[in-house]
């Protein structure tokens, strides 16, 4: 049976397979064949095979036959594998069997005990038999993972065991200690322990010189992957040694003569150790002369490139790694990796020493790797690279005129990295050097893999860029792209169909002057490029339609979006699912999604058409292969489109492009419910049902996140269709729903490990309390939800601690710090988006929610402290004020314990503590007056101490300015009388002339509002003596006017808008001329660079009725002209030239 099992027979195999399924129902007589033939066959081949089935059906199979075979057998088992350790001459059998005895051992020893195992692998360890020593070790490295507690008592000798077979001149026996000694180092979490192992380096470091010198490099590769083992497991193990184990590393990674596996196993080493920030943090960096060396190294790894003819055709995406060697991917890879782990005050000035050299090389290799450095570099060298834009945008232009196409390519690859990476800020300085430079690369038609790259850029460029700065550009670029679509190859066509698209995404409504240029050949290309080659072509094409159309806005794209969804619908469906390599599906997906923005409800009909294959995708099985972890199945190893990932003994390959299309349908399913409300009703219910079970989808991260995003929406749609008497939508029907959901969203707050999804979990639990009634949603369905929320807490403070230990390490310095505080920023996402819930909580319930509240202040006082960080001050100072502004027997009961931590944050550092602190004295001030008013001398001079602070407009403290004046308008209005006649006066006019308000539009519409109210009462503490501050006043009511109402970036609702009309036409028709003429030159210097000249000359009519020509006093003129920044004079002079001055 076993030689049959053997066989290269189909038939003959399967059979025997068949057969042994059979016999394995009978585990002794399965058990007793296996280790007979294991120890008598003469045929090595079954030998070896009985061995692995051995193991296998012992260790492996579900059940294991080893439960099921009797006390003889087992015995029987224990007995001959010992003995075949001993007799067994092949020495790869003999691994096999060590695998099988160190396997069952590790399975059966601690429980059921193995009494001659341990005296019987001593035993060979001493040995003169170097094939013993071999195979004692061998058990020993396998027995540490898995009976460390058993093995601790022998640590003494087993450490002079090791020490001394490391240094047998046997190298397989040497080598099977090292694996032994990196198991016990890897194992050990005593450090004292551990440590007791670093007299052993020397040694290891030795057997790898050694096995070079042999000249055999597979051992050496053995070796040096255990030693990765252990810098990825401890680091400081090894930091000791550092320095001259980093020699050894450096040396064998430059040694050209070596293969390239060896090479970069020995980087791969030194990159694990500087990514080793969790546990070794800094250690990397105190060996500047080592990372100098290594920098340099792995950008001589990328003059492993060729120029190969194929990659010049460009004909399609297929070769275009073609000339590029395995040193130059991992170089790639090892940069970006290095940059990351130990930032850009480390490898910025090698960066800045090494690549302008290289660009003036006359080898284009070194050119070349020049400008892939920098684009691999860019994202963990932001901030220092920040500061040197121009100099980078230098070197791109010297890549982008350079004579060889390979690094024009490369410096169109730097352009779009450092785009992408430091962007806005690359875009914003260098704009009129960089979008030039790519658009001189596309008009070469001689190299269209440049020309594509070069559109590529573009994308990069405009997806990071502020809107107005490629406008001016677009009379240019714009004909380009037309004719790289109309003349170039398909990759540079495909290539500028994405520029297209993100243009038009960037420029928004100013794309509209070309939308009759380019929307004709759009769909052109979409009608006609329906041959399976140009299936790409047209799917970028019907992208780039919908992006277009989202530029342009619906009046101008509504014809032809009717008549795209028209055409698209039959490709839609042939593409799904007939044709899986046919992406105009996929494409189709984000196409309608974005056409749905853009027609809104008129995209209703098209519903039908697009929603079948979505959910098909949405529904996508995760297609996943499980093997064992140490399988040499490399089946998955050269896909690109799998990934691997490795859980215990077992290996998981997945395919990503499945995963990808599924998160992008179950985001585009969000995106429809968001947009069509009550419109998707009728799939509600499906899609929901769809998504639920997905929030446990741990194969992907964006699928749970898409999931978790979409209750809000589908409830959305839900209670809006009831509250519009939609048929079977009403009440009832969203209570089942949220009943549906709620449970689910709970067990998943529970075990989500992912913080980012936590917070987008977190955000939804707040957007379903906000949307529904507490009838729906009562106060007692939440009591789970602070139980998840108290977890929650105490995990992110556990968390925090665990970082907080770093900062204790040896090696830990500043750019750690920076490092720390990076990470902490997603830690402070979660808390952040914690307080959320706890507001939207008391916002809607109130009184009814304080019950569950007290159950987690105490958890969260210790956040005062001033000693925490400061986003943790601010989220306890947030969560009181919600309390003392929603809950009236909440402030009740903390009103005392709250005020003097807002007194104090008053006085804290950090910009936002401030914030939040005055924002609750303002809530005191105004909701709980009796009780302030004791405190309102001492809360005045906290307050005006923010308000009238020199760098309180500065960007950073704007907002804390801004609420502590409304917090003093609230006092001035509520406890005037409470404050000394002098005082308060003065105070009324530091209140004015803060005025207005600008970056926090909340406070901003209650201050305007308060404003308006004390003038129509003709309040003389606003007005002033003789109405001195009436200049001011009508200035600040222009600015609110300038930006309009109702609108997000509007200062005033629209009730009050129409109030300030009011005001502002009374005024005007009381005062003499020359006032009434200033009063407009204010209103127009202040309004005219925030509204256009039309806007503004057409308020300017209906608000203070002037006619005739403007004859403002000069001197007046002059005074207030005197006072414009440089900008706002431009801007004016702009408005008014031309008919103004008629």
């Amino acid at each position: 049976m076993i030689s049959q099992m053997l066989s290269p027979q189909n038939d003959q195999r399967q059979a025997a397979e068949a057969l042994f399924t059979e016999v394995k129902k009978n585990a002794d007589v399965t058990a007793t064949n296996l280790i007979g033939l294991l120890r008598q066959s003469q045929d090595m081949e079954s030998r070896a095979f009985c061995a692995v089935m051995l193991r296998r059906v012992l260790t492996k199979d579900e059940p294991s036959l080893w439960p099921q075979c009797s006390p003889a057998v087992q015995a029987l088992i224990r007995t001959e594998l010992l003995n075949c350790i001993k007799d067994e001459k092949a020495q790869t059998i003999s691994k096999k069997v060590c695998d099988t005895v160190a396997e069952l051992a590790s399975g059966t020893y601690e429980e059921l005990g193995w009494p001659e195992l341990l005296p019987f692998i001593f035993q060979c360890v001493q040995s003169a038999d170097t094939r013993l020593q071999e195979s004692s070790l061998l058990v020993f490295a396998q027995l540490a993972r898995h009976i460390m507690g058993t093995l601790r008592q022998y640590m003494g000798t087993l450490h002079e065991v090791l020490a001394r077979t490391l240094a047998s001149s046997s190298q397989d026996v040497a080598l099977a200690a090292m694996r032994a000694t990196s198991n016990f180092v890897q194992e050990l979490e005593d450090p004292v322990e551990r440590d007791k192992f670093q007299s052993t380096i020397p040694a290891q470091l030795r057997l790898i010189w050694n096995t070079l010198q042999a000249g055999d490099e597979g051992a050496a590769q053995e070796a040096l992957e255990l030693f990765i083992e252990i810098a990825e497991a401890h680091p400081r193990f090894l930091r000791r040694n550092l320095p001259e184990i980093a020699d050894a590393m450096l040396q064998v990674a430059e040694a050209e003569e070596l293969e390239d596996s060896t090479r970069q196993l020995a980087a791969e080493f030194l990159v694990t150790l500087a990514e080793a920030r969790d546990k070794a943090p800094g250690m990397m960096r105190k060996l500047p002369a080592q990372v100098t060396r290594l920098f340099q190294c792995l950008v001589t790894f990328l003059l492993d490139v060729e120029d190969d003819p194929r990659w010049h055709a460009a004909d399609s995406d297929r070769h275009e790694s073609e000339g590029e060697g395995e040193r130059y991917e991992f170089g790639q890879e090892c940069l970006d990796r290095i940059s990351l782990a130990l930032g850009g005050n480390t490898i910025v000035p090698l960066a800045s020493t090494l690549l302008p050299a290289l660009m003036q090389d006359p080898d284009w290799k070194k050119r070349h790797a020049a400008l892939i450095c920098l684009s691999q570099i860019a994202e963990g060298c932001v901030k220092v690279l920040t500061k040197n834009i121009s100099g980078l945008a230098d070197l791109c232009l010297l890549g982008l005129r350079d004579a060889h196409s390979k690094v024009r390519w490369a410096a169109c690859q730097a352009v779009g990295q450092l785009c992408t990476d430091l962007g806005p800020d690359m875009q914003e300085a260098e704009h009129a050097r960089l979008l030039p430079g790519l658009m001189s690369v596309m008009d070469d038609f001689t190299q269209p893999r440049v020309q594509a790259h070069a559109a590529a850029a573009v994308v990069n460029f405009s997806e990071n860029c502020e809107q107005d700065l490629l406008p001016p550009y677009l009379d240019v670029l714009i004909p380009k792209l037309l004719g790289l679509l109309q003349n170039g190859q398909k990759l540079v066509q495909e290539g500028a169909l994405t520029a297209m698209a993100s243009v038009a995404d960037c420029a928004k409504d100013k794309f509209v002057k070309y939308y009759d240029q380019v929307m004709p050949l759009l769909r052109h290309i979409l009608s006609n490029a329906t041959d399976k080659s140009h299936a790409l072509l047209r799917a970028k094409a019907l992208e780039c339609i919908s992006l277009v159309g989202m530029a342009v806005g619906r009046e101008q794209f509504r014809q032809d979006a009717h008549h795209v969804m028209h055409e698209s619908s039959g490709f839609v469906v042939q593409a799904q699912p007939a044709d899986a390599d046919d992406p105009t599906g996929g494409y189709m997906l984000q196409a309608g999604a974005r056409i749905c923005k853009s027609l809104g409800e008129e995209f209703l009909p098209y519903l039908g058409i697009v929603m079948p294959p979505l959910l098909h995708s949405a529904q996508l099985k995760p297609d996943v292969r499980v093997t064992e972890a140490d399988s040499d199945d490399d089946e998955d190893d050269n896909d690109e489109d799998i990934e691997t990932i490795y859980l215990g003994d077992r290996k998981l390959s997945v395919r990503t492009s499945v995963l990808e299309e599924k998160a992008t349908a179950c985001n585009m399913l969000c995106c429809y419910a968001d947009e069509l409300k009550e419109g998707f009703y009728p799939f509600v219910e499906q899609v929901t049902g769809i998504m639920l079970p997905l929030l446990k989808f741990y194969f992907h991260e964006e699928v749970r996140q898409a999931a978790v995003q979409s209750l809000p929406d589908l409830l959305r749609s839900a209670f809006l269709a009831a509250q519009k008497g939609l048929p079977g939508a009403d009440a009832d029907y969203v209570r089942r729903m949220v009943d549906f959901i709620w449970a689910p969203l709970m067990e998943t707050m529970a075990k989500e490990p992912d913080t980012e999804v936590m917070s987008s979990l977190l955000e939804t639990v707040e957007e379903i309390i906000e949307l529904l009634d507490v009838s729906i949603l009562p106060i007692d369905k939440l009591g789970v939800t602070f139980e998840r929320l108290c977890d929650l807490l105490a995990d992110s403070m556990k968390r925090r601690a665990e970082r907080q230990l770093r900062r204790s390490a040896e090696d830990f310095d500043e750019e750690e710090a920076e490092a720390l505080e990076e990470e902490n920023e997603g830690e402070e996402d979660l808390l952040d988006q914690f307080s959320s819930v706890l507001s939207a909580v008391l916002k809607r319930h109130g009184d009814s929610a304080m019950p569950l509240v007290d159950t987690l202040l105490p958890s969260l006082a210790p956040l005062l402290d001033p000693q925490r960080t400061p986003e943790e001050r601010r989220v306890a100072i947030c969560i009181l004020d919600d309390i003392l502004e929603f809950s009236p027997a909440g402030a009740a009961k903390y009103l005392s314990y709250s005020l003097p931590h807002l007194l104090e944050g008053c006085k804290d550092k950090d910009a936002n503590v401030r914030q939040c602190s005055v924002y609750g004295l303002g809530i005191l001030a105004a909701q709980h007056q009796e009780a302030f008013r004791p405190t309102v001398p001492t809360a005045l001079v906290h307050i005006l101490g923010i308000v009238t602070a020199p760098d309180g407009r500065e960007e950073d403290n704007e907002m804390a300015t801004e609420n502590a004046v409304a917090a003093l308008g609230k006092v001035l209005e509520f406890h005037g009388a409470a404050i000394e006649a002098s005082a308060a006066a003065q105070s009324w006019d530091v209140w004015i002339s803060s005025l207005p308000l600008r970056e926090d539009k909340v406070e901003a519409r209650h201050v305007h509002a308060q404003l308006v109210r004390h003038l129509q009462a003709s309040d003389v503490r606003v007005l002033g003596e003789n109405n001195k501050n009436l200049g001011k006043i009508v200035a600040v009511l222009a600015k609110c006017l300038g930006k309009g109402s109702g609108g997000k970036d509007s200062l005033v609702d629209a009730d009050t808008w129409q109030k300030i009309v009011t005001l502002l036409q009374q005024m005007n028709s009381s005062l003499p001329p020359t006032v009434s003429c200033s009063l407009f030159l204010m209103v127009a210097c202040l309004a005219a660079h925030v509204v256009s000249y039309d806007a503004l000359m057409m308020w300017c009519h209906d608000v203070i009725h002037l006619s005739g020509p403007i004859l403002p006093g000069l001197q007046v003129m002059q005074e207030f002209y005197s006072q414009l920044k440089p900008k706002e004079r431009t801007r004016l002079e702009a408005a008014l030239s031309g008919q103004a001055a008629s």
